[in-house]
């Protein structure tokens, strides 16, 4: 049996994904793969995944510079989670959020609201190429 056969893909082919700074054990962000990004983060070590609103592979960091390098890939134990141990590399590897934040989870639920308990560490409209 193929490896990505063990994977059990969602209606759309897709497999939620949460990638966590090996370092540190922060959780960066949540993503989806498609059966391709999959095997292409597999070949090259280097986190690709599927953009829905894109409807294309979406290689961590094209735009933003913010590459992810993959240590490890592990899958949960119904087969419909994985996890990517990561660190980020490019000019600021401090960022993994589109909002120029270090992670994507940067509010907290307190006191009946979400607050920002992050900084933003760069102006997003100065990260982005295209």
């Amino acid at each position: 049996m193929n490896w990505l056969d063990e994977v059990k893909w969602d209606a759309q082919g897709l497999v939620p994904v949460i990638a966590q700074e090996a370092a540190t054990g922060d959780v960066l962000m949540f993503a989806w793969m498609d059966r391709a990004a999959l095997q292409k983060t597999a070949e090259l070590g280097r986190a690709v995944y599927f953009s829905r609103s894109r409807g294309k592979l979406w290689f961590k960091g094209e735009e933003s510079g913010h590459v992810q390098q993959v240590h490890e890939i592990r899958m949960d134990c119904d087969n419909d989670v994985l996890l990517l141990k990561v660190t980020q590399l490019g000019h600021d590897p401090s960022i993994a959020c589109h909002t120029g934040r270090h992670s994507c989870f940067f509010q907290v639920w307190r006191d009946g609201a979400w607050h920002a308990v992050e900084p933003v560490l760069k102006d997003p409209s100065t990260i982005y190429t295209s």
